[in-house]
């Protein structure tokens, strides 16, 4: 696939982005600097990178617990995430969101969510609202193998089909559920066969390949159709070697749930080193042009920390402010 030098520059720069992100913000918390639980994309670069390459700006995106790396591919800046995961004023969601729920409306960027499945319902109506409005606009929703599971995932494919509509339902399967191995509690071939019952074709790609990844969202039967119909359930398997969350004692070691061969093995099939090898290969890219790169985001997390550390907290006289349930009581409406 020839993509040329500027694309795959971009490319490398988003998941050089994320993968430099997700190990600071991985170290902070670690060291219980950063508030709360927090969920790292280690390794799971290439599925957010090809999805959101393939996007426009216009297009809109809808996340998981695990979604770092979907914000970042889509644009977020550094420096309001990290100032948002430490609570601070200047972050997306004024220090109220957290991890977890980060929005940004002007980048297509609908929010992560910490409950399991609720982002597919969301990108169902943000797909009847682009139909509705007239706009040819399409949402990306990434998920979880886990959230395959829920009848959210069963509602939203069923009534995407039902009216044709303009989204694509990426899958993330990493094989657990939390601690529990994917195949003890799922039922029939992969996540990617159930598409069929709902007439939608699925395809399993290989989530760790960004050009895979980017080759089937980017050609006709995916997102340039969803701008007409909604037709395309994937299910990229990013298996990366870390936890379910930063912290947690149960991955590796006595009565572990991950052999460290298997970590090992998925550590050996990093995207980001794919990536680099490819760039190298293409003729055009330097090694200076990626170490730049590096640089440049080595550059961006410093002024990144240095927000998050002169920002002030939020006062506790905004408690109510950018809620929907104040919106609603100053309007008169009832709750």
């Amino acid at each position: 696939m020839d993509l040329g030098k500027d694309l795959l520059l971009d490319m490398y720069r988003s998941m050089t982005r994320i993968r430099l992100f997700e190990t600071k913000v991985r170290d902070l918390a670690t060291a219980n600097e950063i508030p709360g639980f927090v969920h790292v994309s280690i390794g799971e670069e290439a599925s957010a990178t090809g999805v959101c390459a393939a996007l426009r700006k216009t297009d809109r995106i809808t996340s998981t617990h695990r979604g770092h790396s979907h914000l970042i591919a889509k644009g977020g800046r550094l420096d309001r995430m990290m100032a948002e995961l430490f609570g601070k004023r200047t972050g997306y969601c004024k220090g109220k969101g957290g991890s977890m729920h980060i929005v940004d409306f002007a980048l297509g960027i609908l929010g992560a969510n910490g409950i399991v499945g609720a982002g597919l319902p969301i990108a169902t109506g943000s797909a009847l609202a682009a139909v509705i409005a007239g706009t040819e606009d399409v949402t990306a929703c990434f998920f979880g193998d886990g959230a395959s599971n829920e009848g959210t995932f069963h509602e939203s494919l069923n009534l995407a089909a039902v009216w044709k509509l303009p989204v694509v339902f990426v899958c993330e399967n990493n094989g657990f559920g939390e601690f529990t191995p994917m195949q003890t509690v799922t039922s029939g071939e992969g996540i990617a066969v159930r598409a069929k019952a709902y007439d939608i074709p699925g395809y399993t790609i290989d989530g760790n390949d960004v050009l895979e990844v980017y080759g089937l969202c980017e050609r006709g039967d995916c997102t340039r159709a969803c701008r007409r119909r909604a037709d395309l359930e994937l299910n990229a398997r990013p298996i990366a070697g870390k936890g379910h969350v930063v912290g947690e004692q149960a991955f590796l070691g006595a009565g572990s749930y991950r052999t460290e061969q298997e970590v090992n093995e998925w550590k050996a099939r990093c995207p980001l080193d794919s990536l680099r090898q490819v760039c190298r290969g293409f003729g055009k890219i330097s090694v200076a042009d990626l170490q730049r790169i590096k640089q440049e985001t080595e550059a961006e997390l410093d002024e990144a920390s240095s927000l998050r550390v002169k920002s002030p907290l939020p006062d506790a006289s905004e408690v109510t402010e950018d809620v929907f349930t104040e919106s609603f009581v100053k309007e008169g409406r009832v709750v």
